[in-house]
């Protein structure tokens, strides 16, 4: 059984549900060390003062925050400690919001809140209030010394802990150079469209998998077990001639179609003609 990252409650209004923390993604990382290539020998990181060149201990090494260039604020374990958030052991919900008026972009990392057998009740009554509203709960939380603003949202029988981002570290795009709001050509936009639904599925998140990691991972048994993979690079993507924007997206249409076993598609001009014959009956009755 997983090992909690505390137990503690939600907390809205007066109303207390004891709960555990647990972890609800893991990293598949692979990890790697850095090796002396002559001997294999593990590269040890050393601690040293750029200006004397001289190794420095553990002990002697200080924060500071450099407040102008090559000018620090110097600060102690004490000076940390007085600004340090209580750990209360609780996600306190300040207030509920519909779930859509919130930018995905907010959400950081998710948790998992189990409840105790002894708040099962009322965690199961916040779970279906806030499906049935389509609401989340907006709180904050202390995990490992620091205050966090998070969201506590229903997914499936879970209620879900979501860090989130505080709304000075998200980038405005009116930071970057993007196109201005403009309305497509009327063909183009039905034939995105046409393509967009042809592509449309069930998301099934089995069906992907990290293949760098698989295959790096394959080629490192290999290597373990003294045998060779065949060497290769994997094929480029052929640049594309055509720069009619409606050719690639009819061009693409077809290769989609072809893909899933369907005939050619239809231009969206053959697809308008018996449109407009339809109409002009309609006009001469």
């Amino acid at each position: 059984m997983a090992h909690a990252i505390w137990s503690g409650s939600i907390n809205f209004g007066l109303v207390t549900i004891p709960v555990k923390l647990q972890t609800a993604v893991r990293t598949n990382d692979l990890r790697f060390n850095f090796l002396h290539k002559a001997d294999e020998g593990r590269i040890q990181n050393v601690r040293r003062c750029s200006l004397d060149g001289e190794d420095v201990s553990y002990d002697d090494i200080v924060r500071g925050y450099e407040y102008e260039k090559g000018h620090y604020v110097i600060l102690s374990d004490d000076d940390f400690q007085r600004v340090n958030v209580e750990a209360t052991q609780s996600v306190d919900i300040v207030q509920f919001v519909e779930l859509d008026e919130i930018n995905p972009m907010y959400y950081d990392k998710p948790y998992y809140l189990e409840p105790e057998k002894k708040g099962r009740h009322a965690y199961a009554l916040l779970r279906e209030a806030l499906k049935a509203m389509n609401k989340v709960g907006i709180a904050k939380v202390v995990i490992r010394s620091r205050e966090h603003l998070a969201a506590v949202k229903p997914n499936g029988e879970a209620l879900v802990l979501e860090l989130m981002h505080f709304a000075d570290e998200i980038v405005d795009a009116d930071h970057y150079d993007l196109p201005e709001t403009e309305k497509p050509h009327e063909n183009e936009m039905k034939v995105a469209k046409l393509l967009i639904d042809t592509m449309t599925a069930k998301f099934e998140p089995d069906e992907f998998h990290d293949t760098y990691r698989e295959q790096l991972l394959a080629m490192i048994e290999a290597r373990a077990a003294g045998k060779s993979l065949p060497t290769g690079k994997p094929k480029a993507r052929k640049a594309s001639n055509v720069v009619n924007l409606m050719d690639v997206l009819q061009k693409s249409l077809e290769q989609t179609r072809a893909k899933h076993g369907g005939g050619r598609l239809a231009t969206a001009d053959e697809e308008e003609k018996p449109k407009r014959a339809s109409r002009r009956k309609k006009s001469a009755a």
